[in-house]
């Protein structure tokens, strides 16, 4: 008696849960100035103003290198909102930088004012779940999770009873804990909006939610749930290649120095694609 693998039936579901908000990147408004100028280098931060001080720069003061840090806004004292819509002005201005070309460019200038205003509630976008499918299907290496699903599918069903055992669904997380779940950090990613808006995802989970078998053809639909954090840690900000740009710097500030305190949010995307195949194929 073979008994059929039960719909719809979760394939994989990363460590990482979803709707973390204990995550060290979501945490807000917890470090001082002395804790972000002496133990994170934070001492320049932009070339607009000066969260220290709350004074708007003059090219002036504005140093060489982001290296020379010990200068002051010398310029027109601001207020607190003053001074935090021009460090939003500059968070988006730079992120042209990593978002000129393609379909998703837009989706950073999205997210940011959601950071402004959205106090920490979720972000949806269609872009996004667009960006996911194609990510998906175009991922054509080995270490493809829609390719080793379809090879967990066709070794695995029962062709004469046209099921697929339940005893083999432990196949599918063995086989998609060794491939590479989806995420933005392809080359074109540094440039396309995908790479600062995504880049790694956190959390993820697919679900099998049909499969049809019948002779000799199979046809299955698959939908991805994955989630990531607009917001930065503690460990992204000491990486050279976060910190070296004032596009980081502003954000980290933004979000954790107590004055503001701007929350982070999760980032919601999700996919459903079809899988088909056949009993002899190659």
């Amino acid at each position: 008696m073979i008994n059929a693998l039960q719909l719809p039936c979760t394939l994989f579901r990363t460590q990482k849960r979803m709707d973390d908000y204990s995550a060290s990147d979501m945490r807000c408004g917890e470090l001082t100035e002395t804790q972000l100028r002496t133990y994170y280098g934070l001492e320049y931060i932009s070339d607009q103003v000066d969260p220290w001080t709350l004074t708007r720069r003059s090219s002036m003061d504005r140093p060489q290198s982001m290296f020379c840090c010990h200068l002051r806004g010398q310029g027109k004292k601001l207020t607190h909102q003053q001074c935090t819509a021009i460090l939003f002005d500059e968070f988006r201005s730079l992120s042209r930088q990593f978002s000129f070309y393609g379909p998703y460019r837009h989706l950073i200038e999205k997210m940011i004012p959601h950071m402004q205003a959205g106090n920490g509630t979720p972000f949806r976008d269609i872009a996004l779940n667009r960006a996911l499918k194609e990510q998906i299907l175009n991922d054509m290496t080995d270490k493809s999770t829609f390719f080793r699903i379809k090879e967990v599918i066709k070794n695995y069903i029962n062709w004469e009873k046209n099921t697929f055992p339940i005893e083999k669904k432990g196949e599918f997380r063995k086989t998609i804990s060794g491939s590479k779940l989806p995420k933005f950090d392809r080359f074109q990613d540094n440039f396309n909006g995908m790479g600062v808006t995504i880049h790694d995802t956190r959390a993820t989970d697919i679900t099998l939610r049909s499969l049809q078998i019948h002779n000799d053809r199979y046809r299955a639909v698959v939908h991805y749930r994955v989630q990531d954090h607009f917001g930065l840690d503690s460990d992204d900000i000491r990486k050279t290649k976060f910190s070296q740009f004032h596009f980081f710097r502003i954000w980290f500030v933004l979000q954790h120095y107590t004055q503001f305190g701007f929350r982070p949010f999760i980032t919601n995307m999700e996919a459903t694609v079809e899988i088909s195949g056949g009993r002899n194929e190659s």
